[in-house]
């Protein structure tokens, strides 16, 4: 079947459909990962996102499902050059075609994406309409015009509150819906955990006494997330122990009055690299973001900026001068940097335990 990409400005790809049949408007974007696109289109932080991938042969070892963080909150679409039908994997479950059909995730190939990324980073991000359906331009054209991009996914991420008993740091997890990934490093560190979705109260967090709070990971836009940056507001006026990951990064941000803008085509991948100011290392990290703090903003309201990308310089993490919080906008849990940013998790549980 025919597929087709129409962005906003009236630029078309054409080539050929697969996946889920049907049509879908988001925000396109671009993922310069060579690997990880079964973890990329389940990723929660990828709601709303039509993703083009920049490595040119995607599906080549299928999908294992075991491995998936699925929360049922999946890409809007995928766009791709080359489409490996016939995976070779020994824990492959399904071929990317069929089980984006199972995730009814509409998909395009055969596309110049090398094109389509330079049009991205030239332009910015956009929206986007894709189709394998047999729609004509100006049908296309109609369905993105009346479709309104939305910023906030917190309700559908919401998760219900739960509990991990644990011999160490008393830990309450803010939830916005990310990674699951994130609470399993604490776990196996044998922290005592409680779970709360993102729109929990400031008294419902309180009556567990926690030594500290995680800010976790999310989709969307952080100033959605109101309720949460008032309760993060309440808990540092408590100089209680905090850390931030990633959405949890900006929400912690917000909640001391630092301005976080949208960038022009965020970072989405697995080989960004960061530099740690105070140990003077550079790290390859995992990243998938559209949003960025401001760095003057940021040193006017009292942080340090510990962390910088050396691509382009932005802020990648933040220490604040006089209270026990930090954060970064990158995921210290994800398995390529993991062995080198664990340092992240342990001193947060080092300052939990110092608070105590």
């Amino acid at each position: 079947m025919s597929g087709i990409v129409y962005l906003e400005d009236g630029t078309t790809y054409r080539g050929l459909g697969f996946g889920h049949t049907g049509t879908s408007v988001g925000e396109i974007v671009f993922n310069t990962s060579m690997i990880g696109y079964d973890e990329i289109i389940t990723d929660s932080s990828s709601v709303g996102q039509i993703i083009t991938m920049t490595y040119p042969i995607v599906g080549n070892y299928g999908i294992n499902r075991s491995i998936l963080d699925t929360k049922g909150l999946n890409a809007s679409g995928l766009i791709i050059k080359d489409l490996c039908k016939d995976p070779s994997n020994y824990q492959s479950d399904v071929s990317l075609d069929e089980f984006m059909k199972e995730l009814k995730i509409v998909g395009v190939r055969n596309i110049d994406t090398r094109s389509l990324t330079k049009k991205i980073r030239n332009s910015g991000s956009m929206k986007c309409v894709i189709s394998n359906e047999d729609l004509s331009i100006e049908e296309l054209k109609k369905k993105l015009n009346e479709t309104k991009l939305n910023e906030d996914f917190l309700e559908g991420c919401k998760v219900e509150k739960s509990h991990t008993s644990g011999d160490g740091a008393k830990l309450a997890v803010i939830d916005f819906g990310g990674s699951e990934s994130i609470i399993d490093v604490f776990k196996e560190k044998n922290c005592d955990i409680t779970v709360f979705p993102y729109d929990a109260t400031y008294e419902e967090i309180a009556e567990i006494n926690p030594d500290g709070i995680l800010v976790g990971d999310g989709p969307g836009n952080p100033k959605q997330a109101k309720s949460a940056i008032e309760v993060v507001k309440r808990f540092a006026e408590e100089k209680k122990p905090m850390f931030g990951i990633d959405f949890g990064h900006q929400v912690i941000a917000l909640a001391k009055d630092v301005d976080v803008n949208k960038m022009k085509y965020g970072h989405r991948g697995t080989s960004h690299g960061a530099s740690d100011i105070n140990l003077d290392k550079s790290y390859i990290i995992d990243q998938n973001h559209g949003f960025v703090v401001d760095e003057n903003s940021a040193k006017a309201n009292d942080f340090f900026v510990t962390h910088t990308n050396l691509n382009d310089e932005t802020v990648e993490g933040l220490e604040h001068k006089n209270l026990p919080m930090f954060s970064v906008q990158f995921h210290p849990q994800a398995q390529i940097s993991f062995k080198d940013t664990e340092y992240l998790f342990d001193r947060f549980i080092n300052i939990c335990k110092e608070g105590k």
